[in-house]
């Protein structure tokens, strides 16, 4: 036990010094460190990254434009075949609705996400984004992950850059990080084998950053991936942010890891993640990815009870309104769509300043 505390005191004092803790130090917190001692050292990367105490949330709706794919991923209960009676593909008419309810809100940012259809090429997404842009000029459309833009691309006989180059000029503003789940191929193999590998997910963010594009990183954990594999997934995207970072381009403007949830999917006979571990993956990940502005707490899978204590864990971000959600809600998990005026009483009850931001971190307002 002696041995366990000089070695956490030493990485503490690493940490101090503003050094950067190796992937073998981030295991060992994860793996031996107490959650409250990860939590005060986190919150202390925190205080020294945002020394203002101002946590920040974003209104954005997230629009499923369609949930036919073909990637049949273990986790998703989402998904659905193409001639299924519950198969979907929203219109112009009924996105741009959805889009005026965002505004009415007063929200910034459009998250667009579907399945990997068969059906949609690449001038559906052209003529969807020039004509929302069109329409609604000052929403910031962060849509599509790393596995739609490939799939694309397949469709297309294009590479990656060229698809990510028309889309970003036809008024694709960033890219979410949807698709991640654990950026280690031995655990893809198994839950996601039919849809984009760790490099391919990373090379689709490294083009948009190449692009001038800003991305997010995330992380769905809490499966079948060991302490180990989290790690490796955040040494991939640490190291791709120097990269990008180097190039003075695009980069990831913030982290979101969350958690598996269960409920009509192939992976319902495992054990989820407990709250303890949830916020000692956040607090490891505050203190591990050090050239990362921005750690989001997840109410979304943890709760509007837990969201707010990941703030006391190394978040400054509590993540958005989240006026429409489908993916996670079709597990038949409750998803919380609070009013920009009860997010910022949220954050202001657990001890910080609210602010509204953009989808590039910009403040709008405060409360």
């Amino acid at each position: 036990m002696a041995t366990i505390s000089y070695r956490i005191d030493e990485i503490f004092e690493k940490v101090l010094n503003k050094e950067r803790i190796s992937n073998e130090e981030a295991l060992f917190l994860l793996k031996e460190a107490d959650l409250l001692t990860l939590g005060k050292l986190a919150n202390y990367v925190r205080k020294e990254k945002h020394p203002d105490d101002v946590v920040t949330f974003v209104v954005d709706r997230n629009v499923n434009y369609t949930n036919v794919c073909v990637a049949g991923c273990k986790f998703c209960a989402f998904q659905t075949k193409r001639n299924a009676p519950d198969a979907y593909l929203l219109d112009l008419d009924e996105i741009f609705a959805k889009i005026q309810e965002l505004v009415d809100w007063g929200g910034t940012t459009l998250l667009m996400q579907g399945g990997l259809n068969p059906d949609l090429k690449l001038d559906f997404y052209v003529e969807m984004f020039s004509r929302i842009k069109e329409k609604f000029p000052q929403i910031q459309v962060h849509s599509l992950s790393a596995a739609e833009i490939l799939y694309i691309s397949k469709l297309e006989k294009m590479t990656t850059k060229e698809v990510l180059k028309i889309l970003h000029e036809a008024g694709l503003d960033s890219l979410p990080g949807g698709g991640a789940e654990i950026l280690s191929d031995e655990i893809r193999q198994q839950i996601s084998y039919g849809k984009v590998s760790a490099k391919q997910w990373l090379q689709v963010h490294r083009e948009a950053h190449e692009l001038g594009m800003k991305t997010t990183a995330t992380m769905m954990f809490g499966h079948i991936e060991k302490p180990e594999h989290i790690i490796e997934h955040l040494s991939y995207i640490r190291e791709l942010q120097d990269e990008s970072l180097k190039n003075n381009k695009g980069y990831f403007t913030a982290f979101i890891p969350w958690t598996f949830q269960k409920g009509g999917t192939q992976l319902d006979h495992i054990d989820t993640a407990t709250t303890v571990y949830y916020l000692k993956v956040l607090a490891v990940s505050r203190i591990y990815l050090d050239n990362f502005e921005n750690i989001q707490s997840s109410h979304v899978t943890q709760t509007m009870k837990i969201g707010p204590v990941g703030l006391h864990f190394g978040a400054n971000d509590l993540g958005s309104t989240m006026i429409e959600e489908n993916v996670v809600a079709s597990t038949g998990w409750k998803v919380a769509a609070p009013r920009p005026e009860k997010m910022a009483d949220i954050i202001k009850k657990a001890g910080f300043k609210p602010a509204q931001r953009d989808t590039y971190y910009n403040i709008v307002k405060y409360f």
